[in-house]
């Protein structure tokens, strides 16, 4: 298996904390390469694959993750956590902005978002 990125997801309130959180972690270097409206996501130019999420709310899920991690194989993943037994908080399914994703439990009881993209279709 091998794994893309890890990124971690913080809840914030409102807009005005993504905006502030944009802000701050712009200071850092950060600038912003997604934003849904309740999802934002920063990343470091020169290291696109360090990156950090902001939720409002998690619009397709029951909870917002901790964090995500994308993986290059994200069925061959799921199949994997299903056969450990380990507690899947939502069931795999594509997503309409490109990812293929489930949310687990891990033994600490934090919630992972594991996905991947979905290969992009030219017509």
């Amino acid at each position: 298996m091998t794994v893309r990125r890890i990124v971690p997801d913080i809840r914030v309130e409102s807009e005005d904390g993504m905006s502030h959180s944009r802000d701050f972690y712009g200071l850092l270097g950060l600038e912003e390469v997604m934003h849904l409206g309740w999802v934002m996501t920063l990343a470091s130019p020169a290291n696109p694959t360090a990156q950090i999420s902001f939720f409002t709310e998690e619009r397709t899920g029951p909870v917002v993750p901790d964090l995500s991690v994308e993986v290059e194989d994200v069925d061959a993943v799921y199949a994997q956590v299903v056969a450990s037994g380990a507690e899947v908080v939502r069931e795999l399914r594509d997503e309409e902005w490109g990812v293929r994703r489930f949310f687990v439990r891990d033994p600490n009881g934090r919630v992972v978002n594991v996905l991947g993209h979905r290969p992009s279709r030219n017509p």
